[in-house]
Order: C-alpha cells, then sequence, then structure tokens
C-alpha cells in the first residue's frame, strides 16, 4: 500500500522562497509570557521572515496574545514552537512539528508530538517537521532542563550531523541547532557547517546569538535560518542590523554557490 507523502504547505512555501531569493532566514521569537511581548512584535515586525512563538515553562492567555499579534503583522507568518502541547493555538498559521531528538526521555522525542498532532490536525495548522537538537550548552538553560536533554558537545560536531541526516531520512525538511535561550554561547560554526554538509537539510541556528557579527558567521557556514530571542527582549532596536547581517550573509553565500 503506497503512503501519502506531507504536501509542503503555504507557510513553508513562502520561507523557501525567501531563502531561494535571499539565501538567509531571520526568525524573531516571542515567548507569550513575556509582559512586553506585544511591544516587542511592534519594534521588529518590519525586519524579521516569520514570528515564532512558544516557551519552555507553560503559556497563559496564548490565543489572546497571538490574535493581538496577528492583527499587528498581518501576512507575516506566525510559527508556533511549542514547549508542551498546551502550546497551540488555532490563530497562527503553522507549527513546528518536532522531535527533541536527543532527550532523555521520550515524552519529549515521540510523545508529545504524538499528543499533539490531534489538536494540530483540529486547528488546521500547518505542519512543518523539524528535528530538535540541544547543543551544549543547552543544559544549563531552561529548555535543557525541563527537556531532559542530552546534550551534544561543541566538540563532536559530527554527531549534530549525523542527528541532522537521520532527521532527512526520517522525512524532516529542518532542523534547529539550539543552545538554549539565553544560552552563554552559540552553536559553533563548525558544527553548523558539518551538520548542513552532510544532511542538506534546512538548518536553523538559535540561542546565545549577540551580534550581527556571529549572526553572519552562523549563515556563512552554512546556517539557512537564525532565530533571536533573549536579545531582542534586551535590545530591540539591534534587530535591524542582525536582519542586516543575516540577508547580507545570505546573498553572499548564493553567489558562492553561483559561481562553483
Amino acid at each position: 500500500m503506497c503512503g501519502v507523502m506531507m504536501v509542503i504547505g503555504d507557510v513553508e512555501k513562502r520561507l523557501n522562497k525567501i531563502l531561494e531569493k535571499e539565501g538567509a532566514l531571520y526568525f524573531i521569537l516571542i515567548d507569550p509570557d513575556e509582559k512586553n511581548c506585544i511591544d516587542i512584535v511592534k519594534k521588529v515586525k518590519d525586519y524579521a521572515d516569520a514570528i515564532i512563538m512558544g516557551g519552555s515553562i507553560g503559556i497563559t492567555n496564548l490565543n489572546e496574545i497571538t490574535k493581538e499579534i496577528k492583527e499587528i503583522i498581518g501576512d507575516m507568518p506566525i510559527i508556533l514552537f511549542p514547549g508542551n502541547v498546551d502550546g497551540l493555538t488555532p490563530y497562527a498559521d503553522a507549527v513546528f512539528f518536532m522531535s527533541l531528538m536527543n532527550s532523555n526521555n521520550t515524552y519529549w522525542t515521540t510523545m508529545a508530538p504524538t499528543l499533539g498532532a490531534i489538536t494540530i490536525k483540529k486547528y488546521n495548522l500547518e505542519a512543518i517537521p523539524m528535528a530538535y537538537l540541544g547543543i551544549e550548552p543547552i543544559k544549563r538553560t531552561a529548555v535543557g532542563f525541563v527537556g531532559e536533554v542530552n546534550e551534544i558537545p561543541q566538540r563532536k560536531p559530527e554527531i549534530a550531523a549525523l542527528y541532522c541526516l537521520s532527521a532527512k531520512y526520517f522525512g524532516m525538511r529542518w532542523a534547529y541547532l539550539e543552545a538554549g535561550s539565553g544560552a552563554e554561547f552559540p552553536v559553533s560554526n563548525e558544527m553548523v557547517a558539518v551538520s548542513k554538509r552532510l544532511s542538506d537539510i534546512n538548518i536553523i541556528v538559535g540561542g546565545g546569538i549577540r551580534t550581527p557579527e556571529v549572526a553572519y558567521k552562523k549563515v556563512i557556514s552554512g546556517a539557512d535560518a537564525i532565530v533571536t530571542g533573549t536579545l531582542i527582549e534586551d535590545n530591540p532596536n539591534m534587530v535591524k542590523e542582525m536582519r542586516d547581517a543575516i540577508k547580507k550573509a545570505g546573498m553572499e553565500k548564493i553567489k558562492m554557490k553561483e559561481n562553483k
């Protein structure tokens, strides 16, 4: 009996078109439980390619916040980045349907997405299949603690690359290399490069990215999308510089491919 391949939805098609044209994406992570999240969205709405929404320690009033953000950003997609099954709302456009592949707890690898699947279908959310990988120093952050992550050492980039390749064979089209919100340091350029080279799926990098220069190097190394969250909460005015650096690197990456 033949299986049915998951159709790529409108949000993912939009992201892929931006990638093809601009070489890199900029996602801004909004925690709905942050008191000033609406003010942050107003300041960053002209610079992000998508707003991703989620938190590691439970969410309150998600429906109301999502509706309010949607009114502010218009047709820019809101992609849910759920910390658990309660992180879903019908007022978003899509959801990263993800497995925390290197968790020590099967709840985070398979059970949570399984329990959330029926709600995703009920809400008619576009599911974007993604591997979520916890990279050192994630154990010292909230998601590392809650997700019981068996963190991948920075000195072993090939482990992350193998997870990304495994994700590709599972049918996932995206992999998120995550050092954790507010991490002391980001995922290494070498890990980004090896993971992209081996798997050739879309690589998202987040955690500990505090300057445009660091974001630029991640994209040049192979990242397809950069996520900032804590940085934007602390300094929303840096978002334009961050976007400019990401897009500059993206265009340079396109030129490098064309010249090969």
